[in-house]
């Protein structure tokens, strides 16, 4: 069998780099070992650059109604128990209808668990007939070679195996990555940040025997300092319970997951364990993302703790970095260093939001050096004063993880090899808000067109050339170069004051993944230079 492009791991990640591949027209196959049930959902945010994907793949209202109940209330929460305990602090979010996008979007975060995501992101790669998933498939062996790579992979099934030809290998088979080990590759960071144990159960009656109002995610925090936390997986029934260990590792058994769970809830109520799993936090970032023809993407090339949602999100923005590259390369117009701009680009944004998520469970585990008054625990004024000016603290310590828009929109491709900077500087990089930029390297900004459309609309399969104001340069010559090098290139004509102040120059060239390429006034003397750097020759 032959085909452009082998994608090892069927989760949220590799169902992207399929679907993305299959959007832009080029074959793929997908192989998974498991069944693709997600029984244990390990993430459940879709942060707002992500949704922008989805926008653009023509699956928001997939996802929108993919199964979480939109209605619910979106709190944050710390408390000592849901029942007979005490709230010491909440951060109000609206729910997932009545929340706005920011203005700086056409999108806005959404609550899809990974077993309601997975199964949209997999309806959309089965509308490409020139995709093929396969489940309950492994990869045995690969090698690669100057002009592409020979895998093995069996069926788990039938015990059956099969030589794959590829031009290209994209290993998304997460933190155990055989593709990553067979390649060599070490992670440097941090092992071990906690060992976690999850507890995924179902219960009828749990928000009608608690106290504390509804909220999506309660923090507990007990004499020792935050010890759990509990969200709302789908909603409605369906929790999840993750009992936060230290670094020192010790099994749990059935019995003890379940008295934890009681003892968060702090009164008795009807409790079905569906499954548990231990896992571990890190903190690292894979040595190298890749070789000449197989690439890691997703957690296979980073590990992080889930605290700031960034672990698939970050993902995503690899899948779709990385495919357009291999697009471009397989149809022939992408030059011999394009590929290589996928580590050089996306390496630092994982290091920085590794790092990120790293000081966001930081300051949630604060609490066990920073133990809390025991007034806390106690009733009257005095309980109340010591939970009020506590539940402060707390609430300042833990916003750094609930407003990340920098995080999720303002990543730069700053020193990338194919993207062109100017003499000016761009909006210094913050965490918690977004300065929307034309920069090179930069995600091109958001901008509501008169016909209803969003600039972001524009982008996707092609570069595109925005020609913006009545008075914009020809830009015929820089059309001609393109086409010279087969660069698949459109011109878009805008004359709306917004767009025009806020993209600054006159002519901005964006890649097929919505990243500014290069900006100016006039086309550049030499255009064939500056269409053979874009395409990374």
């Amino acid at each position: 069998m032959e085909t452009p492009v082998i994608i090892v791991g069927g989760g949220p990640v590799g169902l992207a780099v399929a679907g993305d591949l299959g959007w832009r027209g080029l074959p793929s196959l997908l192989i998974e070992r498991s069944d693709g049930a997600v029984r244990q959902p390990k993430m459940d945010m879709v942060l707002v650059r992500t949704m922008e994907f989805c926008r653009r793949w023509g699956i928001v209202n997939e996802i929108e109604t993919s199964g979480y109940n939109r209605a619910h209330v979106q709190d944050n929460v710390w408390v000592t128990a849901l029942a007979g305990g005490y709230e010491l602090g909440r951060e109000p979010f609206p729910n997932c209808i009545e929340e706005a996008c920011p203005p700086q979007s056409p999108q806005k975060r959404e609550r899809a668990p990974q077993n309601f995501f997975d199964p949209a992101l997999a309806r959309f790669v089965r509308r490409f007939p020139q995709t093929e998933l396969r489940y309950q498939t492994e990869i045995v062996d690969f090698t690669q070679d100057e002009k592409g790579v020979t895998a093995i992979i069996r069926d788990l099934t039938s015990g059956e195996t099969q030589e794959v030809r590829a031009q290209y290998l994209i290993g998304c088979d997460g933190a155990g990555s055989f593709v990553r080990e067979k390649l060599g590759i070490g992670m440097t960071g941090n092992p071990v940040l906690t060992y976690t144990t999850n507890v995924v159960f179902r219960s009828r009656d749990l928000e009608s025997v608690q106290d504390v109002p509804l909220a999506y995610r309660y923090i507990f925090v007990d004499d020792e300092g935050t010890w759990a936390t509990l969200v709302a997986i789908d909603g409605r029934d369906h929790f999840r319970f993750s009992l936060v260990g230290g670094r020192d590792k010790r099994p749990l058994s059935d019995e003890e997951l379940t008295a934890a769970v009681r003892r968060a809830v702090g009164r008795d109520c009807e409790i079905e364990i569906v499954s548990t799993m231990p896992w571990t936090r890190r903190e690292l970032v894979a040595d190298s993302y890749g070789s000449n023809r197989v690439f890691l993407v997703g957690d296979s090339a980073h590990q992080l703790s889930p605290t700031g949602a960034f672990g698939m999100n970050t993902g995503l923005q690899e899948s779709v970095d990385i495919a357009w590259k291999l697009e471009a390369c397989v149809r022939g117009w992408g030059g011999p260093n394009l590929l290589a701009s996928y580590e050089i680009e996306r390496k630092p944004v994982a290091a920085r939001n590794v790092a990120e998520a790293a000081r966001n469970l930081a300051r949630m585990l604060e609490t066990r050096t920073r133990k809390p008054p025991a007034e806390i625990f106690t009733p009257g004024p005095n309980g109340d004063a010591a939970r009020k000016a506590y539940g402060d603290w707390y609430t300042e310590r833990m916003s750094h993880e609930w407003f990340t828009l920098g995080i999720q929109l303002g990543y730069r491709y700053d020193g990338s090899p194919i993207c062109v900077p100017d003499d000016t500087t761009p909006p210094p990089f913050d965490p918690a808000n977004y300065v929307q930029s034309s920069h090179a390297g930069a995600r091109a900004p958001h901008v509501w067109l008169a016909d209803g459309r969003s600039t972001l609309d524009l982008f996707g399969k092609g570069f595109v050339l925005l020609r913006l104001g009545k008075n914009a340069p020809d830009p015929r010559t820089l059309v001609d170069a393109a086409a010279t090098r087969h660069v698949p290139l459109s011109v878009v004509e805008l004359d709306e004051p917004a767009v025009t102040q806020l993209y600054e120059k006159a002519l901005v060239l964006v890649r097929p993944d919505g990243h500014v390429a290069w900006r100016g006034d006039a086309p550049p003397a030499d255009v064939l230079g500056l269409v053979d750097r874009v395409r990374g020759a």
